[in-house]
């Protein structure tokens, strides 16, 4: 199967659905809780959570393609917060785009 012709099925959402739950474990709040940057923070991190459950919603119901959308929304969430240094990504380039 050419990359051009790459299908949405169970499988990748599954892998899609670990691996944002991987960045969301593995990235670490910068800011102290209470502070501007850590309100900021949780917001994004109610998104990401959002889409995630979101996504696991649309699987359930055989919506791969609206899951797949969901999946990569609540990722971007999370690289968004690494990106801008609300998060520390520990260093990880492939799972992160860091600053």
């Amino acid at each position: 199967m050419s990359e051009s012709h790459i299908e949405v099925t169970s499988e990748l959402m599954e892998r899609y659905i670990a691996l944002t739950a991987a960045a969301r474990e593995k990235a670490t709040p910068l800011c102290p809780p209470n502070s501007d940057g850590g309100k900021h923070l949780e917001t994004m991190m109610e998104m990401a959570d959002s889409y995630t459950s979101d996504a696991k919603w649309f699987a359930e119901k055989g919506d791969l393609v609206r899951a797949f959308g969901a999946i990569n929304y609540a990722h971007a969430w999370i690289d968004c917060a690494v990106k801008i240094g609300l998060m520390d990504g520990h260093g990880d380039d492939e799972m992160f785009t860091l600053p």
